[in-house]
């Protein structure tokens, strides 16, 4: 396994930990953390043995966002660029990359929100399929209140498919703290628990779905990612394209056996 020195990964019992490790920052994203979660991402998908992902932060914050402190190292670009110019740059070469290779994981993600989620941080919890929060957990758009810029990281893609329009520009133009009890009754997030209980609650949900078919779980993803962008038959022939393909897989004859057997499905992710 790498070693990694902004991040930590431990795999077993079929689910891969990537726990963002720099707690004296709250976690905030700068060049290494960002390589070490692209190289970490890589690692879980060459992995057979990890057929899920959790990601949680150490410390008191889930993620900060990005280390505006480092923000020359993060942005990239030259000395010749603007600010703006470099800012994109580094999106183009860091941070949306890595938000892409997490978005295209074959595997299950699960987010397990530890603290403050806030700028990109926030878009990185939202990019896993099942987001679960600790009570004492929050989520703040900083980007156009704070700092004068449009959320990024996936943010604007998550918050109105998640939370409607009208919730996702408040949130957005006016920064408010949206605690986890709220993002669940908002419907931003699937679940908000006790603090004691965070790990123990998504680490069960994570190893039931490394026990499940693990190839339909990115299907349903992209499908239900897609349905807003496309008329109803265009979404009804994707769908029979999905099944095409997943009914030719051991998992869906195994399933149906299960089934017609009444017992429990040996799901193998194949």
């Amino acid at each position: 396994m790498t070693d990694f020195t902004t991040v930590k990964l431990d795999i077993q019992d079929r689910v891969a930990v990537l726990t963002l490790d720099r707690p004296e920052v709250l976690n905030s994203m700068n060049p290494d953390l960002i390589a070490d979660v692209r190289a970490a991402t890589a690692e879980v998908a060459a992995n057979d043995d990890a057929r899920a992902l959790v990601i949680t932060g150490n410390g008191r914050a889930f993620c900060a966002g990005a280390d505006l402190s480092a923000s020359a190292g993060a942005t990239g670009g030259t000395a010749e660029m603007s600010v703006g110019e470099r800012v994109a740059d580094g999106m183009k070469l860091r941070f949306n990359p890595m938000m892409n290779e997490l978005y295209e994981l074959d595997k299950p993600i699960v987010a397990a929100v530890n603290g403050v989620a806030a700028g990109g941080g926030a878009g990185l919890a939202l990019a896993a399929d099942i987001v679960i929060a600790a009570r004492s957990a929050s989520f703040i758009q900083v980007f156009g209140p704070k700092l004068g810029i449009v959320p990024d990281l996936g943010c604007t893609w998550h918050l109105p498919r998640r939370v409607g329009r009208a919730r996702a520009l408040g949130l957005a133009m006016l920064g408010d703290k949206l605690h986890a009890e709220e993002a669940e009754n908002w419907g931003l997030i699937w679940k908000c628990v006790d603090d004691t209980q965070l790990m123990a609650d998504a680490m069960g949900i994570a190893k039931k779905l490394a026990n499940g078919p693990t190839q339909a779980f990115p299907a349903i993803r992209r499908a239900v990612d897609r349905a807003s962008q496309v008329d109803y038959p265009d979404q009804l022939e994707h769908e029979r394209q999905c099944q095409r393909v997943l009914a030719d897989t051991h998992d869906f004859t195994e399933g149906v056996a299960a089934f017609l057997q009444k017992r429990e499905a040996a799901f193998t992710g194949k």
